[in-house]
């Protein structure tokens, strides 16, 4: 399986990204993320799409998204692009791990959020794989709860627009 990232511009009105999610559904397409906001023209959203498949399955996605109206342009992301992703994470506090998650924190170049005597809420930005591996760290100290964005993309050098 290899892991594809699809972006896709749409118009920006009402009940665009329902109809995009809709399709994903009766196609049978399971999406690993997916993030959706405003581009520099007002007028269009992006979508970035992360999956795991063939080329079957990447080369459907993109022709089924190319037939929807509200859809102007969907590109397949090469892999030297800039992908980034947020994550929140609440682990433990106690007096045993707190330098350990402290430490962490600053080894995954992380930010505390919130700092309670039950509690600490870490902010990670970055690539997929150091959101990951920020995860398996944190497993064993006791992750209470966590909530991640989705990756958002951008090729390098090429500029993608709405109108290509």
């Amino acid at each position: 399986m290899t892991r594809y990232v699809i972006a896709a511009y749409v118009e920006n009105k009402y009940g665009v990204l329902a109809r995009v999610t809709g399709m994903f559904m009766r196609k049978g397409f399971n999406i690993d993320s997916l993030t959706v906001g405003e581009t520099e023209n007002p007028a269009y959203s992006r979508i970035t799409i992360t999956l795991e498949g063939d080329d079957y399955a990447r080369e459907q996605l993109i022709y089924q998204l190319q037939k929807l109206h509200n859809v102007k342009n969907v590109v397949l992301m090469e892999s030297e692009g800039v992908e980034r992703e947020l994550m929140l994470i609440k682990v433990r506090n106690t007096p045993e791990i707190r330098s350990e998650v402290l430490s962490a924190a600053e080894i995954y170049r992380g930010k505390i959020l919130d700092y309670t005597t039950d509690n600490l809420c870490v902010e990670v930005t970055g690539a997929p794989a150091k959101i990951n591996a920020f995860v398996e760290v944190m497993k064993p100290l006791g992750i209470l709860e966590m909530c991640r964005t989705g990756v958002v993309a951008l090729e390098r050098g090429r500029t993608l627009t709405q109108n290509e």
